[in-house]
């Protein structure tokens, strides 16, 4: 894609450690002190259900400003099914450009292209207010339970948008994180000294609060 003043790609191995940077500087100190999103992606490229296809990054003048990743995953229907669908993220778009509209025409363009392929679905953890405008709703409302999350817990941080319609229908069950997701402290902090270094401070804002639109 190339529309007027940015360039939306498949990311280049060479470049890895430069979009693991630009995903550093996008979550430093927001949700935690300090992030672990960068380490994740690293080691995300190398599972299996990383989908390569739908590896993306934006580019505005020759410079790096966002990337977006998928995995798939499973909903373990209650009637026994495994049902794949996708999973979404670290999604980023550099600091000083975000809440100006490049983080949606990336998912829009991500979620195009993911539909494309086929996909029937995506489920991640989200803010309803930015990813409702491209199409996503409460999982809830599909059927979907979040895994490990207690019968009465807030769950409207788990979002769903089907990519091809009615791919949901008469479906419940339980969504299931990819593995590759859970990360250890002690490997984030290893990995992080690759990198120049940065001051962790308390989160400055909740999950609900920032968003890369």
């Amino acid at each position: 894609m190339n529309r007027n003043d940015v360039i939306i790609r498949f990311e280049n191995k060479g470049e890895y450690r430069e979009v693991e940077n630009l995903i550093r500087e996008s979550f430093w100190n927001v949700y935690r002190p300090g992030c672990s999103e960068h380490y994740v992606i690293h080691v995300l490229r190398d599972d299996p259900a990383f989908v390569k296809e739908l590896d993306f990054v934006m580019e505005k003048d020759g410079v790096l400003i966002g990337q977006n990743m998928f995995m798939k995953t499973v909903i373990n229907a209650d009637d026994g099914r495994d049902v794949e669908v996708l999973t979404m993220g670290p999604i980023c778009i550099t600091p000083e450009l975000k809440r100006k509209g490049y983080g949606k025409r990336l998912l829009d363009y991500s979620l195009e292209k993911a539909a494309e392929l086929g996909f029937g679905a995506v489920l991640f953890e989200g803010n309803i207010d930015f990813y409702g405008k491209s199409g996503f709703g409460y999982a809830r409302k599909f059927g979907i339970r979040y895994h490990d999350l207690p019968e009465d817990a807030d769950d409207s941080f788990f979002l769903c948008r089907e990519l091809i319609p009615g791919y949901l229908d008469d479906i419940t069950g339980i969504y299931q994180t990819p593995q590759g997701y859970y990360v250890e402290d002690t490997d984030v902090e290893e990995f992080d000294k690759a990198f120049p270094p940065k001051e962790k401070l308390n989160c400055r804002v909740s999950c609900s609060d920032s968003e890369i639109n």
